[in-house]
């Protein structure tokens, strides 16, 4: 064990050994494959017969009438689309760098007897190896940073410097990235007005105050993430989703979940569902009595309010007048990309490191986004301030995805074993109170959103919830990806999504006609969520108390908490 914990700590609990077999699994197979190896062997030569052809033409071309490039980037490649990097020799460099990209891709795809989650591996690696060597990267070979050096005799570059030097000084310190002071919690993020009525050793539970004369009686309970602060659905006034809903005539309550240490590493995922989820619905219950409950979950605490649901349809328990699902996976047998991070051999490293410290660190999971969108987060980041010596102006969105939680190490082994490697919770084998739960068994209306371009729950993931649960489902398809998508407030430039109701008990429609027949709209999707949770309310009456001391809950602080702003 503690071999394996000096191992993750020395690779960043990235596992060698899983990298090791996915490229003696990639290179055997392909050593065996001589009608793979010949197609290999036959595009690199037409690829230099382009690659010449366009030097020729390059070379007789005239200003106004360029050489026709020889390849171009795919559609969501944005690294040489400036017209720069169409003028010698910068045309030649990033045209070579492309063909190499296209043979890479096809070296690592398609290769006979190869496991997907190998070729994914593989594909991954190269793809990062190759991302390094990018002339986009680099001073001499980036035209964008030429010129800016020569314009402005090199201050660029000192500027770059100083950023460079301060972004250590930050990491060594532990401090949050430049700009992020800026949006502190309680100042000018997370600042709806509201009470902590509730608080355990696993979260605090927010009751917001109410704006309107009237609210729905039946109250919404949300249930973020913990891997994530609860404040991206409470970010500034003009964004939050929270004060969205308080203002129209919602009671919310929202979980705060604690930033675990080394003390809370015996928490599970048990544990979150009771003393999470059922201790929070227990005070909304208390507080707002007798009504029926709709309940939101965000990521991971979608995951959780499903799993929490079907037990509650297990048992009996009628209290949720229904569930919303922002972002959630309930199959997790096709993830995305997170999945390259999700085998054996990489659960037993983070399980060896996390027996030393009892969680996962914050640290750790941003390393793993970062690599899965390594050009947004990394490389456009290093030449922007670091080459052109332009700091990234910080916003509310970028200062909270800064505020990084841990995860306690029971609950994170059991996370990644029960859902991602076993998938336990689609295929009915999930226990909660030590029964297995079936998602079938849910029938509360669901709303269910999904992002067009995320990395982390990708949509046609969460669309499998289709034919896990003969509910009613509304389906929403918005543009932006896992956090931008989500946090998609009306008026908000360049939004549109989908969306289309399956009824309950209705046939099942697959990802791609869904996207063929369901219509499209502009704007956010966040009036429709609304309609669809008035038509479910009952009429508006008098908001209730903040609060119920009769029963058990006083108020014990003023929202945002205390757990929020643990570090």
């Amino acid at each position: 064990m503690k071999v394996h914990a000096a191992l993750a700590r020395a690779t960043s609990s990235v596992s060698p050994m899983s990298l090791l077999l996915a490229s003696i699994d990639w290179a055997g197979h392909l050593a065996s494959s001589p009608g793979k190896r010949l197609d290999l062997a036959n595009l690199a030569l037409e690829q230099n017969r382009r690659l010449v052809r366009y030097v020729r033409e390059l070379a007789v071309a005239l200003p106004d009438s360029p050489a026709r490039e020889c390849i171009e980037p795919l559609a969501h490649d944005r690294r040489f689309a400036a017209d720069e990097w169409h003028h010698w020799p910068f045309n030649l460099m990033h045209q070579s760098f492309l063909l190499a990209d296209e043979w890479w891709q096809a070296a690592t795809h398609g290769v006979p007897g190869v496991s997907r989650h190998h070729e994914n591996v593989v594909s991954f690696s190269a793809r990062q190896l190759l991302d390094f060597f990018s002339p986009g990267n680099y001073l001499a070979t980036n035209p964008l940073v030429v010129k800016r050096t020569t314009e402005q005799g090199g201050a660029n570059l000192w500027r770059g410097l100083v950023n460079a030097l301060d972004d250590l000084e930050r990491l060594a310190t532990g401090h949050p990235p430049a700009g992020a002071e800026d949006f502190a919690v309680g100042r000018n993020v997370a600042v709806t007005p509201g009470k902590v009525v509730l608080k355990n050793r696993l979260m605090e539970l927010i009751q917001y105050s109410p704006t309107t004369a009237k609210v729905h009686p039946e109250p919404v309970l949300i249930v973020p993430a913990w891997i994530m602060k609860y404040y991206i659905l409470d970010l500034s006034p003009h964004n939050s989703l929270v004060k969205y809903l308080v203002d129209q005539g919602h009671t919310v309550f929202c979980i705060s979940w604690k930033n675990p240490g080394a003390s809370e590493s015996d928490l599970d995922m048990e544990a979150y569902v009771q003393s999470g989820f059922h201790a929070a619905l227990a005070a909304v219950n208390a507080i707002v009595p007798d009504r029926k409950v709709h309940a939101a979950g965000y990521c991971l605490g979608g995951t959780l309010l499903s799993i929490a649901n079907a037990a509650m349809a297990r048992d009996g328990d009628e209290r949720l007048a229904s569930m919303t699902l922002f972002a959630a996976q309930t199959d997790f047998t096709e993830p995305g990309e997170l999945a390259l991070f999700i085998d054996e051999s990489e659960v037993s490293l983070l399980e060896a490191q996390m027996a030393e410290t009892g969680y996962l660190t914050a640290g750790q999971m941003a390393g793993a986004f970062q690599l899965l969108r390594s050009y947004d987060l990394l490389w456009s980041r290093m030449v922007g301030e670091y080459l052109m010596g332009e700091r990234a102006p910080m916003n509310d969105l970028m200062a909270w995805n800064a505020d990084a939680t841990r995860m306690p190490a029971r609950m994170h082994t059991q996370y990644l074993r029960l859902l991602f490697l076993n998938d336990d919770l689609s295929e009915g084998r999930y226990p909660v109170g030590g029964k297995p739960v079936a998602l079938s068994d849910i029938d509360t209306p669901i709303f269910c959103v999904g992002t067009v371009t995320d990395h982390v729950a990708p949509w046609r993931s969460v669309y499998k919830l289709h034919y896990l649960i003969p509910a009613e489902i509304t389906f929403v398809l918005t543009s932006g990806g896992h956090n931008a998508g989500i946090v998609s407030e009306p008026g908000r430039p360049r939004r549109h999504f989908q969306i289309l109701e399956r009824r309950a008990g209705g046939n099942y429609v697959s990802p791609d006609d869904w996207l063929a027949i369901a219509p499209q709209h502009e704007g956010s999707w966040w009036p429709q969520w609304l309609a669809w949770l008035k038509a479910r309310s009952t009429e508006p009456l008098a908001p209730p108390a903040l609060g119920a001391p009769q029963s058990g809950y006083p108020i014990l602080d003023d929202a945002p908490g205390q757990y929020v702003r643990e570090k």
